[in-house]
């Protein structure tokens, strides 16, 4: 089964120079898009997503911005990946070194009004969230490496088959939600509706594009390059 998954893998994304920098753009383009979705989250204003939650936790105590909170929890993250035997692929490194400050940027830049109702703020977390879906499609669909957080996604995701991928994601932002408000990350209604919207918006998303990410083979690093090399 893993072979043949593998195979339909390789034969949709391919592995010649080409379609790995055609890959790349996918990465780029899909954490531009996922950073925006996480930007509607915060600009909501009431309350930060999860990980949002624990990136400002981390600010708080140490001299580090969000951006950089956010690229050293990546990091941190992908040690646990490697000891979840998960693929680290350039897709897993272009989404640590770029995700948080493409946030960051969007954060500074600040395209958005400011949001004072309530319902209007809850639909711009919910649009944001199928933002973030559709971006991890888009990079995830590269074949190159998921990033730190969709690794973690994944690789528990694939040692609890029996469970919707959606709900493995609520579990996982529920963990991240206690230890960012145990830091003294922002917590408001907004942190409640990501916390389980996200895994439900992210399976409505994934269910009509009939995407599940847990059947993609992906090529890592040393992969690609040997792949690259055979083509060339």
């Amino acid at each position: 089964m893993k072979e043949n998954i593998k195979r339909e893998t390789e034969e949709k994304y391919g592995g010649s120079l080409g379609s790995v920098a055609l890959g790349w753009v996918r990465i780029v383009f899909g954490l531009a898009v996922f950073a925006l979705g996480v930007h509607l989250t915060i600009r909501a204003d009431i309350g930060l997503a999860p990980w949002d939650c624990l990136g400002m936790g981390i600010a708080a105590h140490t001299p580090l911005n969000y951006g950089l909170s956010m690229t050293a929890m990546s990091v941190i993250i992908l040690v646990i990946d490697i000891l979840l035997k998960e693929k680290i692929g350039f897709g897993t490194i272009i989404d640590a070194l770029l995700t948080g400050n493409f946030v960051q940027l969007f954060n500074d830049i600040d395209p958005f009004p400011e949001t004072k109702n309530l319902f209007a703020a809850i639909a711009i977390i919910i649009a944001g969230l199928a933002l973030m879906a559709i971006g991890q499609y888009f990079y995830m669909t590269s074949a190159q490496g998921c990033g730190p957080r969709d690794s973690l996604l994944v690789g528990l995701g694939k040692r609890l088959r029996r469970l919707p991928i959606g709900v493995v994601q609520i579990i996982i932002w529920a963990t991240v939600l206690l230890t960012g408000w145990l830091l003294g990350g922002p917590v408001g209604i907004g942190t409640v509706v990501s916390t389980f919207g996200s895994g439900i918006v992210m399976q409505i998303v994934y269910s009509i594009i009939k995407f599940e990410p847990r059947k993609i083979v992906h090529r890592s690093v040393v992969e690609t390059v040997k792949q690259l090399r055979g083509t060339g």
